[in-house]
This record gives C-alpha cells, structure tokens and sequence, in this order.
C-alpha cells in the first residue's frame, strides 16, 4: 500500500510539473531559438524645432519716476501696450527708488501709461523702431486737481 501510495504522489508531482510549466530538478531546459529583429517603423518625420526666444533683440525701457516735488515714487504702477493694440501687454511697477525696466521686443511703437494714486495718468508714446535698443527717461507725475487743493491749504 506504501508504495502505491509514493507512486501515487511521484505522479501527481509530475503531472503537476507538466501542466504548470515546471521542469523536474536537475532537468536543463534548451535555450529558445533567437528571434530576428523584427523591423521597427520607420520613425516619424522631425518636428521642425520652436525657436528658442532670447532677449538679445529685445528694446529696454527703463527709467525713474518722480512726483511734482521731484522726489522719487516707489510702487507706480506702469502699463505697455503697441500703439496698434489695445490690450496692454506688459506691466510692471517701480522699485523702493522709483526705478523701472521693462524689455519689450524691439520694431514697433509702444504706448506707455504711468498710473499712481493721487497723480495725474501720464502716457508716452516710446519708439522701438530705430536707436540703441535701450531709451532712459525720467518722468514727472502731476498732481490731480483735488490734491492740489489738499496741498494749498
């Protein structure tokens, strides 16, 4: 009975090892057949690269503002759009010093328009068509009719 029994066992091991893909021990399985390159697609045409913008034909805008007493401003508010446009495009506002700098790009007319409260809104009109690429400028903001009321009394 013992030995139908371990003969019983012996083939349900190898009738497991057949079913589930298993090799006895000791057993050494060949190597499967090398497979040949299958042919790749051909890659796909290349994208014509975006050129990369650089600032080197930008136009430099930078300046001081002042208020009526010839004291700097800081945190006015300055605002560039192209003369053609009316969407305002760039923004920024002067530093601790009054001081600005903007870099637009170079080839049209821009419209400058300096807001701060309490002041008059100045617009300038900047050429970037023609010159070095840079323009300095200092401006001199006014006081609004009401504030020069207030500073008369």
């Amino acid at each position: 009975m013992m030995k139908m029994c371990a003969r019983g066992f012996a083939f349900g091991v190898l009738l497991c090892a057949v079913f589930c893909g298993a090799t006895p021990a000791g057993a050494q399985v060949p190597p499967a057949p090398p497979q040949p390159p299958a042919e790749s697609p051909a890659p796909p045409p290349a994208k014509p690269r975006q050129k990369h913008y650089t600032h080197k034909d930008d136009f430099l805008i930078r300046g001081t503002v002042f208020d009526n007493q010839a004291l700097s401003l800081s945190g006015v508010e300055l605002r560039i759009h192209r003369t053609s446009e009316k969407k305002y495009r760039w923004e920024t506002y002067t530093n601790s010093r009054g001081e600005f700098a903007l870099r637009v790009p170079q080839g049209s007319q821009y419209e400058l328009v300096v807001r701060a409260k309490g002041f008059a809104e100045q617009k300038k009109t900047v050429d970037a068509t023609v010159g070095a690429g840079e323009l300095n400028m200092a401006l001199r903001l006014e006081l609004t009719a009401s504030n020069k009321a207030k500073e008369k009394k």
